[in-house]
């Protein structure tokens, strides 16, 4: 029924082969391969030590706790309590608990008790919890991330008359 191979026995001796199988390099048969952007992992997180000047562009999700002044786009933003943001940002899901200046567009917007907006918000919908502080205007539409958006307005220009007369 069982035989053992002898140590001493002269002859070939088979290898043992490895059977095991970890969890990567396993592949699920789903038909089709999907990109790199599709799979979700952890959001990107920004400390509130840090300061960010320009914008971020990611598919992925994204965690403010420092200073952006830039704008940001993303798949899901979450301004954190200890973050300030001087820009326009543009996510499906934003969640603010900080502060923001500048226009807030995404398909879900919540701001929290600790919220501070000073902007324009363009939402498909929105939940104010009560406590949080907004200026600006609120504008419902069915695609607030569509490409029909109108372009932000260029800041003023400023002339210095006392400048120009000595020209």
């Amino acid at each position: 029924m069982f035989s053992k191979t002898r140590v001493t026995e002269p002859g070939p001796r088979s290898q043992p082969t490895n059977t095991y199988e970890t969890e990567s390099s396993r592949t699920m048969d789903t038909g089709y391969d999907l990109p790199a952007q599709t799979r979700r992992t952890g959001p990107s997180v920004l400390s509130s030590d840090l300061t960010v000047k320009g914008d971020i562009h990611t598919q992925g999700d994204v965690q403010i706790e420092g200073t952006v002044e830039g704008d940001i786009r993303a798949h899901q933003l979450t301004v954190g309590e200890s973050a300030t943001i001087r820009g326009e940002i543009v996510a499906e899901e934003i969640i603010v608990n900080g502060r923001v200046v500048g226009r807030v567009r995404g398909l879900k917007v919540r701001l929290s008790a600790t919220a501070r907006v000073e902007g324009d918000i363009v939402h498909k919908t929105i939940a104010i919890e009560s406590g949080a502080h907004f200026e600006g205007s609120v504008q419902r539409q069915e695609d607030p991330l569509g490409a029909g958006q109108t372009p932000k307005l260029a800041a003023p220009v400023y002339r210095d008359e006392a400048a120009d007369e000595n020209v």
